[in-house]
């Protein structure tokens, strides 16, 4: 009996060390890319976003709006998908697809916000998300934020719904 535990151990020990480490860092990146977004989306805070689709804005002189987006696939490391998938067995809440998504559609309004901010836009007005699994298993998505940016005359200082 004691011989075949020390050949689990022997058999299994790889598995679980591999699926610790693979844990550490998986979870050790998501908190590097949350605080680069935050710090990211504070920098272009300036640039205001609205979700309001038929506002008319006070536009500057010779000015026209132009379409912004950002767009990224981000992946959730495969240990935190196999834990996932246990708590769904459950009907647990999966946090690991929430900020699976947090994380995708941040990083693509920082990229569309980006966008407008190096082509000179003050406001982007309208925007929208599309959000879509790029694998079968639901590891992998794929966010666009877009939107239209123009030059306003507007008051700069209203708070960015972002």
């Amino acid at each position: 009996m004691n011989n075949s535990l020390t050949q689990m151990l022997i058999n299994y020990a790889p598995l679980l060390v591999l699926f610790v480490v693979g844990w550490f860092f998986g979870s050790r990146h998501e908190r590097q890319h949350l605080a680069q977004l935050k710090i990211d989306e504070k920098e272009l805070s300036h640039i205001v976003v609205s979700t309001e689709r038929f506002y008319v804005p006070k536009l500057a002189a010779h000015t026209e709006g132009e379409l912004v987006l950002g767009s990224v696939v981000i992946a959730q490391d495969y240990f935190k998908m196999v834990i996932a998938r246990v708590l769904s067995i459950f009907g647990k809440n999966l946090t690991t697809y929430e900020t699976l998504l947090d994380r995708a559609r941040r990083e693509a309004a920082v990229r569309m916000r980006s966008q407008a901010q190096a082509k000179g836009y003050s406001h982007i007005y309208g925007l929208r998300f599309e959000v879509s699994n790029v694998n079968q298993l639901g590891s992998m998505v794929e966010a666009i934020a877009y939107g239209t940016a123009i030059h306003s005359c507007e008051n700069s200082n209203k708070a960015s719904i972002l």
